[in-house]
């Protein structure tokens, strides 16, 4: 039997074995001798190197598994990222947030149903519905609903509906509580907000849990409406006036309903219909009680003042209406309708200047005296003013109508205003070009002092109107106005007189009368004082002595302030104040007497030698703000005027 092949393999290796492990075989490899290594060149040539074309990248590694390595590590990152965030929020949530609570706000769902838009002053509805989605009931439930400001009970205006308080009491898992609200929203315009919020405990814990919703409407009108007319334009220093209405558009009675205004710099409130009820601070406003406005009723205020302003100003007033908490409020606690409204101070449209006498500031004249006024005035816009009317009105101290005179006017003695139209110009003020200007005029006597006598500071005001008509950018007529003042004050007719004494002299007079040469004769001298309408401040009355007439020293009455330099022979008398109306209607006159004594010398002999010389009176009147000086005669020995005195006894004899 033939061995295997497996077994003639086995047999080689034991053979191979006995030969490497027999000490015969060992020694016998030792004896062999070894050879020495050659180095030994190839005998091979190099003409065998060639160039070989590199291989397409492609053919390396193709470019689909280039993309496919790119996504697969792209997808890696991001589940790594996944797997950390998802670590993160699972760990927050059973930790900290609300899987860490058996009852999560997250699972408590408040719905609120209403209209998207409202009607303020109308009762609004609004169904609010609470549903528990949590494994776990919720105890001691209550719903807080917060309204915005102004809020009212339907029941009652008057009643503030801040906030409620709803008891729901314990809501089981997957309970529902639903009920419906309704409230009075007054606000003065945009949108309101409800917020609503869910009070809850759960078992097991003392905490207190809130869940919160919210609900928006667009206020569609308030209970209150306001609007205000006005002019948008004026000129600076003209009249101003507003019509402010205020109306109810609630189905109930809005009560205790306050209107207030603000005002810009440069206004002043003159006057309102009706009267303010009280004035903000510094003037910057006022405040309107108005009362209870029932249901489609109105109330109106109409505010009347001046703006003065630089011309392009643009001032703007802003309007309030609304009601208050308690009658003790002054001001709008809750603001039901607000308005503003723009005004722009531009320049007169027909630029007016009034001179008096030639004057165009404030003119003073005496009593009786002729006045002369002209009305400048030019068209300051740049289209054409058509039917331009003027009027001057007067006002103050009345005048006599047959005195005046306007030659291109009407005097119209009904109302006491001078007219002029395109009929007496004879068609100038029909139609005036842009930059047209032009003059008219009138003229009057001044009452005399009798009839002035019993008016103190009489004044005379002339109030020039304009008014016209143009065309505006939008092709529609528009009127227009204008307005200029002009102030004249009658000076006081103060009289200053004095007179000399021989039979009626308050000293009692010695010496000869005609007066001898040589022989002193004494005189007195009395001064007087009449007033008529104003008062006389600072008054002071200086005269001289001549040098053969001697200061006696007596003087009356004695509580006056009367002086003698001895070195100037002047004689002062300080006067200070002169009473309006001195002198007349049964008022006795300033008065004061002196004492003198005259020596005429022989050269005089035939003369009426002067007594007292150089007499002023200086003073400032009170009205008119304006000096006031009189100049009075010297007196001489003819003092006429002396009870039981005649011409024949003024000359000096010898």
């Amino acid at each position: 039997m033939e061995p295997s092949e497996s077994e003639f393999e086995k047999e080689k290796v034991e053979r191979l074995k006995r030969a490497m492990y027999s000490r015969e075989t060992s020694e016998k490899l030792k004896e062999r001798p070894r050879r020495e290594l050659q180095d030994i060149r190839p005998i091979v040539g190099e003409e065998w190197r060639h160039e070989e074309s590199p291989l397409a990248a492609s053919l390396v590694a193709p470019r689909a598994i280039a993309l496919a390595r790119r996504a697969l590590w792209w997808m890696l990152g991001l589940a790594i990222v996944f797997f950390i965030g998802a670590a993160g929020f699972f760990a927050y949530y059973f930790t900290l947030g609300g899987g860490a609570s058996p009852a999560s706000a997250a699972n408590i769902d408040i719905s609120i149903s209403g209209p998207p838009q409202i009607s303020g002053g109308e009762p609004t509805q609004l169904q609010i519905a609470v549903t528990n989605r949590n494994q776990v009931p919720l105890q001691l439930a209550e719903l807080i609903i917060t309204y915005p400001p102004g809020t009212r009970s339907p029941t009652d205006l008057s009643t503030d509906l801040p906030s409620q308080r709803i008891s729901l009491g314990a809501i089981e898992s997957g309970g529902r509580r639903q009920g419906t609200v309704s409230a009075v929203f007054a606000a003065s315009g945009g949108d309101v907000g409800v917020k609503v919020d869910l009070e809850y405990r759960i078992t097991g814990s003392s905490a207190i849990f809130v869940a919160s919703s919210e609900y928006r409407a667009l206020l569609s009108s308030s209970p209150i409406a306001l609007s205000i007319e006005g002019n948008v334009e004026t000129v600076s220093g003209q009249p101003l006036e507003f019509t402010a209405t205020i109306s109810s558009n609630a189905n109930t009675t809005v009560k205790d309903v306050l209107f207030s205004a603000s005002y810009p710099f440069g206004f002043t409130a003159r006057a309102s219909e009706p009267q303010a009820t009280r004035s903000l601070s510094a003037g910057a406003g006022s405040v309107w009680e108005l009362g209870d406005i029932p249901p489609g009723q109105k109330r109106q205020v109409v505010l009347r003042g001046v703006l003065v302003g630089e011309r392009a100003d643009e001032r703007i007033f802003r309007f309030d209406a609304g009601t208050r908490k308690s009658p003790s409020e002054g001001t709008i606690t809750t603001k039901l309708a607000e308005s503003a409204l723009k005004v722009r101070v531009s320049e007169a449209f027909l630029g007016l200047a009034v001179s008096v006498n030639k004057s165009t500031g404030p003119s003073v004249v005496p009593p009786g005296a002729n006045v002369n006024v002209v009305v400048n005035w030019r068209n300051n816009l740049s289209t054409a003013i058509q039917d331009a009317v003027i009027i001057a009105r007067l006002s103050g101290v009345q005048i006599d109508g047959a005195t005046v005179v306007s030659p291109d006017g009407f005097y119209r003695s009904s109302d006491g205003v001078v007219l002029w139209d395109k009929n007496t110009t004879r068609g100038v003020l029909s139609n005036l070009a842009p930059g047209a200007g032009g003059s008219v005029s009138f003229a009057f006597q001044m009452p005399a002092s009798e009839e002035l006598k019993s008016i103190v500071n009489p004044t005379l005001t002339f109030t020039v109107h304009a008014a016209g008509k143009r065309v505006s950018e939008q092709g529609v007529p528009e009127s227009l106005q204008s307005t200029a003042s002009q102030r004249v004050v009658v000076s006081s007719d103060l009289r200053v007189t004095a007179q000399g004494l021989y039979y009626a002299n308050p000293f009692a007079s010695t010496g000869p009368i005609p007066p001898k040469a040589g022989t002193e004769t004494t005189y007195g001298i009395v001064f007087t004082l009449t007033n008529t309408t104003n008062k006389i401040e600072g008054g002071k009355l200086t005269a001289t002595l001549p040098p053969y007439v001697r200061w006696v020293g007596v003087y009356s009455p004695a509580s006056e302030d009367l002086t003698f330099n001895q070195n100037n022979s002047a004689v002062t008398w300080n006067i200070g104040a002169v009473e309006p109306g001195a002198g007349t209607d049964g008022t006795p006159p300033r008065q004061a007497a002196i004492a003198i004594g005259f020596t005429p010398s022989t050269s005089q002999i035939g003369q009426e030698p002067p007594l007292l010389q150089n007499i002023e009176f200086s003073g400032v009147d009170s009205a008119t703000k304006e000096p006031v000086s009189r100049t009075v005669q010297n007196v001489t020995t003819n003092i006429v005027g002396d009870p039981g005195f005649s011409a024949t006894q003024a000359t000096v004899v010898r």
